[in-house]
């Protein structure tokens, strides 16, 4: 049983070995670097001078305008997402036939077989001046402006972030037992109802799930903020940009770093926590 055991134990461990080695290399390594750098110091030329301050973390009210833009633009796109990707999801799970059922989510998925570069360009052509403002202009209504503002950074988020919250809501709802629905519908419950008391709470990890996806991806986002952004919507991942690359404070750089991995941490935790409340809670409701 002993040689049983420790066999099955080596296999494990050798199959594990592989991605526990290009994650320690990959991630864990890279991370403890940007830790290092924190706490260090910019050199005069640029880049990192070792030491050991918190200087860096003190001084992250510096970039306050981005913190805010990132904290509030990014739980606020996920939720524009949320509310676009439940009816969609909705109508994918529950009321299409398994034929054109695959076919609508091929049509989901097909927008990331182009790169988010080129479907943001495509975007600041269809808000920039030739674009919808020409057609306003052609109708009476002249000088709209759509482009380099907040409003158009948000359309560029959802709708390039959307399938990410589609699919996990669409697999929470596909696997919902009808029964369930019929159960309610027999006893009575008027769709609404339905939907509120039972269709909802079911689907509720495959929300969280897309919620917390979603919000930690935006938490890091570069590209939508700087092409559909025009420089006036600043977000985390442009200071980071700016501050490795153009100005070469690599510390500071680092400290906004870890804090953003800090934060895209507790997203992950709260919306475990709910997942694994919601989940405790649906199971007693059923029993």
């Amino acid at each position: 049983m002993a040689t049983a055991t420790a066999r099955r134990t080596l296999v494990t461990t050798l199959l594990l070995a592989p991605a526990t080695a290009w994650l320690v290399v990959f991630l864990v390594l890279p991370f403890i670097a940007v830790i290092v750098f924190s706490v260090g110091l910019r050199a005069p030329e640029g880049g990192y001078q070792a030491a050991f301050t918190l200087a860096q973390y003190a001084n992250l009210g510096a970039r306050s305008t981005a913190f805010w833009n990132t904290m509030v633009l990014a739980p606020a796109g996920a939720l524009a997402c949320l509310l676009v990707a439940y009816p969609v999801a909705y109508y994918l799970a529950l009321r299409v036939s398994p034929r054109r059922r695959l076919i609508l989510l091929a049509l989901v998925v097909i927008p990331f077989w182009t790169s988010l570069l080129m479907r943001t360009y495509a975007w600041m052509y269809i808000l920039g001046a030739r674009g919808i403002p020409a057609f306003l202009d052609l109708i009476g209504i002249p000088d709209v402006r759509l482009l380099n503002t907040p409003g158009s950074v948000m359309l560029g988020i959802v709708y390039g972030y959307l399938p990410l919250m589609i699919l996990p809501i669409y697999v929470s709802l596909e696997r919902l037992d009808r029964r369930l629905l019929e159960a309610s519908a027999d006893l009575g419950a008027t769709p609404v109802s339905t939907f509120l008391g039972v269709t909802l709470p079911l689907s509720l990890p495959g929300v969280m799930t897309g919620i917390s996806l979603v919000t930690i991806l935006l938490l890091g986002e570069y590209l939508i903020p700087t092409l559909l952004g025009g420089g006036k919507v600043f977000f985390i991942g442009n200071a980071l940009v700016d501050l490795f690359l153009q100005s070469r404070n690599w510390p500071f750089g680092s400290a906004i770093a870890v804090t953003l991995v800090v934060a895209s941490v507790l997203v992950l935790l709260v919306a475990n926590r709910v997942t694994a409340r919601i989940s405790g809670a649906r199971q007693v409701d059923l029993i």
